[in-house]
């Protein structure tokens, strides 16, 4: 193993109790199934993308510390939209005291808010609009249909992008996948700018719904991934946030020796959520990791944790423990 770098020195140090302990027991038990010769998926929920991850998520893809991704579909085009109109971002941080009529301006500068950050519309959708039209218009012309991620991922190996580049590439975490040709699932993509842009296509008669392919494709993929890749070692799952991110992938576990009576079918081999959603009535998001013990994701036996702080502080810490930093 090699030496730890001072950011992982000073987390060992310091984070002794509480959440700050638990980050430290969940980054080493990752990296523990990793020498162990398991995979590891991470899912994103959020606005992970947006919040800049790339710069510690692109590095643990290079270096091989995750082996699969879910993320949502904002997740999947936030990246890149942070690529290539990087310039035009504009950070807000007294967003909480902004009136309706301030974001109304906002609206009326073209400039999407995200917690303290606005996306620009013009910049960063439309200058994607057009090339991943051409990639969609051109697959159906062939009588070919992918997944929205293998769209992406041709749309950033075609090059038509690197005269926007406004970043290091090198902190683009979906360049760095694309490259690797990581396996990405994306639930929900439909609930996404680019799935709605899609969508619109579909109405004004230019493309069909079926050139995209679906969620349900996605998990029929991901059935035959996991039961591939369980045959001799585990897969762990890092989960950052909530919702569709996380529960649509770790279903598969139940689907595979429930629904396909796969009796042999292995529990996911480690848990670890951040979250800073409170244990609640209903929610996924806030569920407890016992909880999918009773639903057959988990084993009694699976190493289990939860980080309950914002993901924005805790996922860069144990990424950057992970990769040595």
């Amino acid at each position: 193993m090699t030496t730890k770098g001072p950011i992982s020195q000073f987390v060992t140090e310091h984070y002794k109790h509480f959440n700050a302990a638990t980050l430290v027991d969940a980054a080493k038990a990752y990296e523990q199934q990793l020498e162990q010769g398991n995979k590891m998926m991470i899912t994103l929920a959020g606005a992970m993308s947006t919040a800049e991850l790339g710069k510690s998520l692109a590095e643990m893809i290079r270096q091989d510390k995750v082996q699969i991704i879910t993320c949502t579909g904002a997740n999947l085009e936030e990246d890149i939209m942070n690529l290539v109109a990087h310039s035009h971002y504009r950070r807000v941080p007294d967003y909480r005291d902004f009136t309706p009529q301030q974001e109304w301006d906002l609206l009326e500068q073209g400039l999407n808010r995200v917690t303290d950050t606005c996306i620009p519309e013009e910049e960063a959708f439309r200058r994607l609009q057009k090339h991943i039209f051409e990639i969609w218009k051109a697959a159906e012309e062939a009588g070919e249909r992918y997944l929205p991620h293998e769209y992406m991922y041709k749309m950033l190996l075609s090059g038509v992008l690197e005269q926007y580049y406004e970043i290091d590439p090198k902190n683009s975490w979906m360049l760095a996948a694309a490259e690797k040709n990581l396996p990405i699932v994306v639930p929900g993509w439909e609930d996404s700018t680019m799935g709605n842009i899609f969508a619109s296509y579909c109405l004004k008669g230019e493309l069909k719904p079926s050139t995209m392919k679906s969620g349900i494709e996605y998990m029929t993929w991901l059935a035959d991934w996991y039961t591939e890749n369980t045959q001799d070692n585990g897969i762990g799952f890092f989960q950052i946030g909530g919702g569709i991110a996380g529960d649509f992938p770790i279903c598969v576990v139940p689907m595979l020796y429930q629904d396909m009576e796969r009796t042999e079918t292995p529990f996911w081999s480690y848990f670890c959520q951040i979250s800073d959603s409170t244990t609640s009535y209903g929610s996924y998001s806030g569920a407890v990791p016992n909880e999918k013990i009773t639903w057959g994701k988990l084993d009694i036996k699976t190493p289990k944790f939860i980080v309950e702080s914002d993901a924005t502080i805790v996922a860069p810490l144990i990424f950057a423990y992970l990769l040595g930093w």
